[in-house]
């Protein structure tokens, strides 16, 4: 069964794996950043829905930037305490590239390097072995 692959896929990473009306999400931290008494991380998701009637997987994913704790109020995380989310998302096509190309858009320095173009690879393939077709889409609607 397809499912049973991405769990199995998901368990290697090691990424959370949950479902949600249908939706399932895949997400796992790929940086962290730590300054004085404040820290940020940089999150990959992955968002797909398997439609059985039509033998396809739809696909998306982003990146997501949150950071929380104090700061001396330099601009690197919002001044006080607080907590702060951004969100990215893929522009014209799937993501192609490492961390520290995407990072680059933030305007952060990581010094960690992760290919997430092998999550949405590792799934094609099994949904091409399971008979699914596999569609990438730019955005959450219509998954």
């Amino acid at each position: 069964m397809l499912i049973e692959e991405i769990r199995r896929i998901a368990n290697e990473i090691p990424a959370e794996l949950k479902e949600k009306k249908g939706v399932f999400s895949l997400e796992f931290i790929i940086a962290e950043r730590k300054v004085m008494f404040a820290k940020k991380n940089l999150t990959y998701n992955a968002k797909f829905r398997i439609d059985e009637s039509k033998k396809e997987l739809r696909f998306t994913e982003m990146l997501k930037e949150s950071g929380s704790g104090f700061s001396s109020g330099d601009g690197d995380i919002s001044p006080g305490f607080g907590f702060k989310v951004e969100t990215y998302k893929t522009g014209g096509g799937p993501r192609e590239g490492n961390i520290k190309e995407q990072s680059e858009l933030f305007g952060k320095q990581y010094s960690y390097n992760y290919d997430f173009s092998r999550i949405r690879t590792a799934l094609e393939r099994e949904a091409d072995r399971a008979g699914y077709t596999f569609k990438y889409q730019l955005t959450g609607i219509g998954l």
